[in-house]
């Protein structure tokens, strides 16, 4: 559970990072990831983007 849990946190954190350049391409924009103002910047949380790519992961180390 504690692996799985900071799985998601990395990746939130990893797309958070590169989410301009995700948007570009189509990710982020799916029901679920949120877009927060917060002092006038807006701070962007790609949480179903992290549930989805987290999972593709996982399914692809479970068929190797």
């Amino acid at each position: 559970m504690l692996k799985w849990l900071l799985t998601v946190l990395i990746a939130l954190l990893v797309f958070g990072a590169l989410a301009p350049r995700l948007r570009k391409m189509g990710w982020g924009r799916l029901p679920g990831d949120f877009r927060v103002p917060v002092r006038g910047r807006l701070v962007y949380v790609p949480f179903m983007s992290t549930v989805l790519l987290s999972l593709g992961i996982y399914l692809l180390g479970k068929l190797i």
